[in-house]
């Protein structure tokens, strides 16, 4: 029995988030100062990434730092999916594309969503919402997403579920260029570099805070359920992460539910035996969760609301103690299990 024919048996899916380490097609420049992968260099990306994303078993993928939709749409086929089950528009190879015209994702990677679930509304979140924008410091209003968030809506067992896939912009010191990329600041300033850091914060910052508008949109005085995934570039309890959640405000007021998000981790069926093990990422030698996965009260257990649970989480990082030339993703796989009441 196949796992597709599990999940249905038991009104029950998988869904995942990866980031994809700039993935690419064959012999194309996604980066001027990265070099192109070879045939034999994509195929070993291809096969190391089907290989990763085999094990969590999902029925839903979101992912991040992908350039092509062929390469995405090969590593679907691998995993049993079909071409049509990848949704990646920003990284679109279809020459009748509006937003690529065949060419894939430019000067930034895409993040995108493969789900074997009946797909009812595909937008992207491109413009940061008015009450959202923010002067960056020597830059000016930030208006528009670096990496748009991609919003898929989709039919699981008869429950329609929103799915939410972003990618933060990261922390890494955003330094002034001219129109040519020369750079006009001393990056070995380290007061320069404090305030390099202080505008990419400022970004992260206002993308969350537009997210949040989106997810209230989505959730107030409503009963179906949303689910927000994918590399947030910051850990859970952070300022910028619990901008989008409003985890905390549970606990002052418990109509916050309603549009609040809840880390999958934290209220899962089995929660306990994961939390030493739980990281996506290693920065600076430290082991951190920065790669999220959350969920709305209708998958809260003691919710007079709840359509379903999340059974369990796992995190699928075992490739980061590799050395690094042969990963094929700086980023571990983080999965829930969840399942759907009758």
């Amino acid at each position: 029995m196949t796992n597709q024919t599990r999940s249905k048996d038991h009104k029950q899916f998988y869904i995942a988030t990866a980031n994809l380490l700039n993935f690419a097609n064959p012999n194309r420049i996604y980066y001027e100062n990265a070099p192109a992968y070879d045939n034999e260099t994509y195929d070993k990306k291809v096969q190391g990434i089907t290989e990763l994303l085999a094990k969590a078993h999902a029925d839903i993928i979101a992912v991040q730092e992908v350039w092509d939709s062929q390469a995405l749409e090969a590593v679907a086929v691998s995993l049993g999916f079909k071409p049509e089950h990848v949704v990646i528009p920003l990284a679109s190879n279809d020459p009748n594309s509006s937003y690529t015209q065949g060419h894939g994702a430019q000067k930034t990677p895409a993040v995108g969503i493969i789900s074997r679930f009946e797909q009812l509304e595909t937008s992207l979140l491109e413009e940061v919402a008015e009450k959202a924008v923010i002067d960056i410091p020597d830059i000016g209003p930030y208006r528009r997403f670096n990496r748009p968030p991609l919003l898929l809506r989709v039919n699981a067992f008869g429950q329609p579920i929103t799915i939410i896939t972003a990618h933060l912009k990261s922390k890494r010191a955003f330094f002034l260029r001219d129109s040519d990329g020369n750079l006009l600041e001393d990056m070995d300033d380290p007061n320069i570099r404090v305030r390099a850091k202080l505008r990419s914060l400022c970004m992260r910052a206002a993308e969350a805070a537009s997210i949040r508008m989106s997810i209230i949109q989505r959730l107030q005085h409503t009963r179906e359920p949303l689910i927000l995934l994918g590399d947030m570039n910051d850990v859970t309890g952070s300022v910028t992460t619990q901008l989008m959640t409003e985890t905390g405000e549970v606990n002052y007021d418990k109509s916050m539910r309603d549009v609040a998000l809840f880390d999958a981790a934290r209220i899962q069926a089995r929660y306990g035996w994961m939390k030493d093990v739980a990281y996506t990422h290693i920065y600076q030698g430290m082991p951190e969760v920065i790669d999220q996965l959350f969920v709305s009260e209708e998958f809260l257990p003691d919710s007079k609301f709840a359509l379903g649970q999340v059974e369990r989480v796992d995190y699928f990082n075992d490739h980061l103690k590799w050395d690094y030339a042969d990963r094929v993703t700086d980023h571990g796989i983080i999965r829930a299990k969840i399942k759907l009441f009758d």
